[in-house]
C-alpha cells in the first residue's frame, strides 16, 4: 500500500508500536503488582487464621490398644469463632480432613464441595478456585487444615483496576499517536519544502529557494546547503546563458564579414587584385573565428570533469624566460623587467605556459606607451608564487569581480578593435585552478594591476 512507502507512516508506525509495548509492559506490570498486593494480604490472613484453628485443635485420650492421639473437636473460643462468621464481607471458613481422607470438621460458612488438598508436608500451600482462596496444610499428625475465603470483592476490584488501566493507556496512546504525527509533521514539512522547491527549478523558476523554519536543525541546515547548490546552479545557467550569447556575439561579427565579403564578390566580375583582397578579408575573418573556436575548446577541455594536467615537475622559471622570448616582438615598446629564482612546481609544462603567456600578453597589451612590465617568482617549500604587474591603463573596481569571467572586457570597444575575445584570463583562472592553485589580482585605476599567481610545488594529498 502507498503510505507504507510514506516516511511519515513509517515513524507514525514505529512510534506506536513502540508507545503500544511500553504501554502494556507498564500496565501489566502496574496490575501484577496490585494482584500481587491484594493476594498478599488475603494470604496473610489466611495464614493468621490457620495458626488460629491449629492451635484450636485437641486431641482426645487414645485408647488403652492405640499409642497415637486421635484428634478431637477443635474448639475455638466466640472471639476467634467471629473471625470465621462474624465479619461480614469477608466470609473465612475452614475444614480439616484426617489421614484417611475423612472430614472430621468445617465451619458453618465453608462450601459444601471442597476437595481435600492432596497431601503436602511443609509450608502453608495456597490455591486458587473461582472466586475462593485457599490455604492448607498438613499437620505433623497427617491431618489436613484448610483455611479459605471468598475474594469476590478483591476479584472485582483488580478487574476495575484493569479496566482503569487500559482506559489511561488508550487516552496515553492516542495523545502519543497524536503528538507524534504533529510532531512528524512538523520535522517532515522541510522535506515537502524541499520537494516543492525542487519542482519549481526543475519548471524553469531558477530563482525559488527553500524557506527553512528552523535553521539550527538537520533538515534547516540542509535546506541551508540546498540554497547555496541552488544559487550555485543558477549562477552556472546565467553564465552558461551569457556565455552562450557572448560566443554567438564574437562568432557572428566574422561570419558577417565573410558573408558580406563573398556576396559582394559574387555581384559581378572582379579584376583578379579586388578577389585576393576579398579572400584575404574572409582569410582574416576565419583566423578570427579560428581563435575563438580553438579558446572554446580550450575552456570546454579544461571544464571536463575528467580532465587533469599532468602531475610532473617543472621549472616555472624557464617557462616563464621561454614565454618573455617569444613575446619580445610585441613586447618591444615595453621594458620587461624580470625577478625570477629558480623554483619548480607540479603540473602541465604546457598549460602552464599558456596562462603565463596570457597574464604577459595582458599586460603588454593594456600597458601604456613606454611602460614596464615587472614578472617576478619567488619558489617556496610548499608553493610557488608568480606576479605580473604592468604599468598600464588598470581596471576599475566595478570590473575587478569580472576579470575571470568569459567574454567579460573592461574596455569592449579597445578590446574588439584588437581582436580580443576576453577569454585570455578565464583560460588562466581555469588552468590554475586545475592546478589546485589560486589567481588574484590587484589594480589601480592609471596606475597598472598586477596579478598574482600561486601554484604548489609538490603534490597535494
Amino acid at each position: 500500500m502507498k503510505f507504507f512507502h510514506s516516511v511519515r507512516w513509517r515513524l507514525q508506525l514505529w512510534h506506536g508500536l513502540l508507545l503500544v509495548l511500553a504501554l502494556a509492559g507498564f500496565g501489566f506490570t502496574a496490575w501484577e503488582l496490585q494482584r500481587a498486593n491484594q493476594l498478599g494480604r488475603v494470604d496473610r490472613e489466611l495464614e493468621e487464621r490457620m495458626g488460629i484453628v491449629e492451635g484450636a485443635m485437641k486431641p482426645d485420650k487414645p485408647p488403652a490398644d492405640d499409642r497415637s492421639p486421635q484428634p478431637g473437636k477443635i474448639r475455638l473460643s466466640p472471639r476467634e469463632q467471629n473471625l470465621f462468621d462474624g465479619m461480614p464481607g469477608q466470609v473465612f471458613y475452614y475444614a480439616i480432613w484426617l489421614r484417611d481422607g475423612q472430614q472430621t470438621g468445617a465451619s458453618a460458612s465453608a462450601p459444601a464441595d471442597i476437595p481435600r488438598p492432596g497431601q503436602m508436608p511443609g509450608p502453608p500451600v495456597f490455591r486458587s478456585r473461582a472466586a475462593l482462596r485457599e490455604c492448607f496444610h498438613d499437620t505433623p499428625s497427617g491431618e489436613c487444615v484448610l483455611v479459605g475465603r471468598d475474594i469476590s470483592d478483591e476479584i472485582a476490584g483488580i478487574r476495575r483496576i484493569a479496566w482503569l488501566l487500559a482506559v489511561a493507556g488508550g487516552a496515553v496512546l492516542g495523545l502519543g499517536l497524536a503528538g507524534g504525527w504533529w510532531v512528524a509533521a512538523r520535522a517532515l514539512r522541510p522535506i515537502s519544502e524541499i520537494s516543492a522547491t525542487a519542482k519549481k527549478i526543475s519548471a524553469g523558476d531558477l530563482g525559488q529557494r527553500i524557506r527553512p523554519t528552523d535553521s539550527e536543525s538537520e533538515l534547516g541546515c540542509l535546506a541551508t546547503d540546498l540554497n547555496h547548490t541552488f544559487a550555485e546552479l543558477q549562477g552556472a545557467f546565467e553564465r552558461q546563458a551569457r556565455f552562450t550569447a557572448d560566443a554567438s556575439h564574437e562568432l557572428r561579427t566574422p561570419v558577417a564579414v565573410v558573408l558580406a565579403q563573398t556576396q559582394s564578390a559574387l555581384t559581378r566580375e572582379r579584376p583578379a587584385g579586388e578577389y585576393r583582397e576579398y579572400l584575404e578579408a574572409c582569410q582574416r575573418a576565419a583566423g578570427r573565428m579560428r581563435g575563438i573556436i580553438e579558446d572554446l575548446l580550450a575552456l570546454a577541455r579544461l571544464d571536463s570533469a575528467g580532465s587533469k594536467p599532468v602531475a610532473e615537475p617543472c621549472d616555472l622559471d624557464r617557462i616563464v624566460r621561454e614565454t618573455v622570448e617569444l613575446l619580445g616582438p610585441v613586447a618591444a615598446e615595453c621594458d620587461i623587467r624580470l625577478d625570477l629564482s629558480p623554483a619548480r612546481c607540479i603540473g602541465d609544462s604546457g598549460q602552464l605556459a599558456r596562462a603565463v603567456s596570457n597574464l604577459i600578453s595582458n599586460a603588454i597589451q593594456y600597458n601604456r606607451p613606454g611602460g614596464s612590465v615587472r614578472i617576478t617568482l619567488d619558489g617556496g617549500t610548499d608553493d610557488v608564487t608568480l606576479s605580473v604587474s604592468d604599468t598600464g591603463q588598470g581596471i576599475p573596481p566595478d570590473d575587478l569581480p569580472h576579470v575571470f569571467e568569459r567574454f567579460f572586457r573592461a574596455d569592449k570597444s579597445r578590446s574588439s578593435a584588437k581582436g580580443h575575445a576576453g577569454l585570455g584570463l578565464a583560460i588562466t583562472k581555469a588552468i590554475v585552478d586545475s592546478h589546485r592553485g589560486t589567481i588574484d589580482v590587484v589594480s589601480e585605476p592609471g596606475r597598472g594591476s598586477t596579478f598574482t599567481v600561486k601554484l604548489p610545488a609538490r603534490p597535494k594529498a
